[in-house]
């Protein structure tokens, strides 16, 4: 029976945070190549991919404040200005899984999700499913979100994988990013290896120190625990997908470092 695995590319890994639309080609190809030795090795495989959206969407969306409502005509503009810069990251990821012969496919939350309150309540499915059933790799993102509650909004790439683990139960969710896992504090704090929600209030979790607005590491963190509630044999792995191998050795079952929320 074939696994179904979510990896998220975290902002931070594929772009320069610091830097406004600033993508790292080099990384991105290095995973797509990853990423398509992982498919090699394991041929039954099932794969969705999520990316954030760095120094692309989390600069306008801090700008317009996107992430707290959409109201005035001002603000729909900006509505548009973040998705722009979604896509405009999202194409660029596209290319590098296409040119490694990985077989991806876009799948846009701004045109698939609705939300209410930051939460997403509806997504079309059936181009998911069949995309997978057919040997494709959906992409989704990080994007803005029609919301019924706010008029938009924010969704990260976290809160489009917790909707779609909830209807179709991944066997792992794998969260890539610059860090060796969770930190007690960053930059220099020590690594947790293993979260509960029984552990999770023992040590304080360091947040992200670039323009982040879905929230950082913590917010993160509780959301998948919060995930985890819902989708008991669920295992989330938050690793440094920046180490050459790493990525790959995650996809195949070999990596035994981050940290692991269950």
């Amino acid at each position: 029976m074939s696994k179904l695995i979510f990896l998220k590319l975290g902002g931070s890994l594929i772009t320069d945070k610091f830097t406004p639309n600033t993508v790292l080609p080099d990384r991105l190809a290095q995973i797509a190549q990853e990423i398509r030795a992982a498919l090699d090795a394991q041929p039954d495989m099932q794969l969705i991919i999520g990316h954030g959206s760095g120094s692309f969407g989390h600069v306008p969306a801090k700008a317009h404040n996107t992430k707290h409502g959409v109201r005035s005509a001002e603000q729909w503009l900006g509505f548009g200005e973040v998705a722009q810069a979604a896509e405009t990251l999202n194409r660029h990821t596209i290319d590098a899984l296409r040119k490694a012969n990985v077989p991806a496919i876009h799948i846009l939350p701004s045109a698939s999700a609705t939300a209410q309150n930051g939460v997403i309540v509806d997504m079309a499915l059936k181009p998911i499913i069949v995309s997978l059933s057919n040997g494709l790799i959906p992409v989704v993102h990080g994007d803005v979100c029609i919301d019924d509650l706010l008029g938009g909004t924010i969704v990260s790439t976290e809160t489009v994988f917790t909707y779609l683990a909830e209807q179709l139960s991944p066997t792992e969710i794998l969260l890539a990013g610059n860090d060796d896992g969770v930190l007690t504090h960053f930059p220099d704090g020590k690594l947790v290896t293993d979260i509960t929600r029984d552990t999770l209030d023992q040590f304080e979790v360091a947040g992200s120190a670039a323009t982040d607005v879905t929230g950082g590491m913590q917010s993160k963190v509780e959301g998948m625990l919060e995930l985890i509630d819902n989708v008991p044999d669920l295992s989330i792995r938050i690793f440094n997908g920046s180490i050459a191998g790493n990525i790959e050795k995650a996809l195949i079952g070999t990596l035994n470092d981050g940290t692991v929320i269950h």
